[in-house]
């Protein structure tokens, strides 16, 4: 593992992790298979074939799995065997925000939950198009606010747009917006989209590398979620939000994603407001490769760094 700046050549808030030579031929077969797929157009249509791709996650033996209601929003209880009884995570699940459930995804917050010894909530917030901007965000405020209610220490973890949906939440909460019993003590992110307007650099460094989308695909699946709503409003761009008094920060990204500026950029101004905040990138990773643990070591390492974290984190405040 290495670290190295970006933008700024005295910061030290990327962490690069190289390439493990068994995880590059793997993902050589990977990414063949993936870009048959790349910049395919899904409609609402798609949602089962996304989900039945979040159910190969791997396991995490111990874990039960119950149904629940948080805040007036349903959604899926993650509890690892050795979970401590007064904290809890908040997991955002990823999908564009026109995809996903909190079913699919109850492995992949398996993973995260069991390694950090902490319960997981996984709402099930409303979906685009039928339900467009603002819903998402709302339907994860007045689940955190529920949560808050339940427990005193809550850790935010998403991925994709879940990342996006937990970093608006840390935002809404550190400027004071909402007054709620408990506030968030560490947000972690996997590969976010944090930049509506589509404008990082990296989706055209990354346009060849990434095996999975093209700005012209993400770009139908954003509108669809904003329709007229500014790109640029906090609640739909993290980045463009204020981040003074954000709780300490963790992304982690691929480096070979069209997303990889929103990680890196957002990281970059969120230390420039003085928060506790570090960007991982894994070398030959694309989107969403923590869900491959078991296969790729990058995916075990990246997870084992996210539980790490919130544990520390916690016991700071316990």
């Amino acid at each position: 593992m290495t670290t190295s700046s970006y933008g700024d050549p005295s910061s030290s808030f990327v962490v690069s992790h190289p390439l493990d030579p068994e995880d590059a031929k793997l993902t050589e077969s990977m990414y063949a298979i993936s870009r048959s797929g790349k910049g395919m157009r899904w409609g609402v249509e798609g949602r089962d074939v996304f989900d039945a791709i979040m159910e190969r996650v791997l396991p995490y033996n111990g874990v039960t799995f119950e149904s629940g209601s948080v805040g007036g929003i349903p959604g899926l209880w993650v509890n690892p065997e050795n979970r401590r009884p007064d904290e809890a995570i908040l997991h955002l699940h990823g999908g564009w925000f026109n995809f996903g459930t909190a079913f699919a995804f109850r492995h992949l917050v398996a993973q995260i939950a069991a390694r950090s010894g902490l319960k997981a909530f996984v709402p099930d917030y409303r979906l685009a198009p039928e339900h467009p901007f603002p819903a998402a965000p709302d339907d994860v405020l007045a689940c955190y606010l529920g949560l808050a209610k339940i427990v005193s220490r809550i850790a935010l973890s998403g991925d994709s747009a879940g990342g996006n949906l937990a970093l608006v939440l840390a935002s809404r909460i550190a400027n004071g917006e909402v007054a709620a019993s408990a506030t968030p003590v560490a947000t972690v992110a996997l590969s976010p989209i944090t930049d509506l307007t589509l404008s990082g650099p990296t989706y055209e460094s990354r346009a060849e590398a990434d095996p999975l989308f093209t700005r012209a695909q993400v770009a139908e699946l954003v509108h669809a979620y904003l329709r007229d709503a500014d790109p640029e409003h906090p609640l739909a761009s993290p980045l463009h939000a204020a981040m003074t008094g954000l709780p300490p920060v963790r992304v982690h990204v691929g480096d070979d994603e069209v997303l990889l500026d929103d990680s890196r950029l957002y990281v970059q101004r969120a230390v420039a407001a003085g928060v506790d905040a570090r960007v991982h990138v894994w070398l030959g990773m694309a989107h969403g490769f923590a869900g491959s643990v078991g296969t790729l070591k990058a995916s075990a390492q990246a997870l084992d760094a996210i539980g790490t974290f919130l544990i520390e984190k916690l016991t700071c405040v316990g």
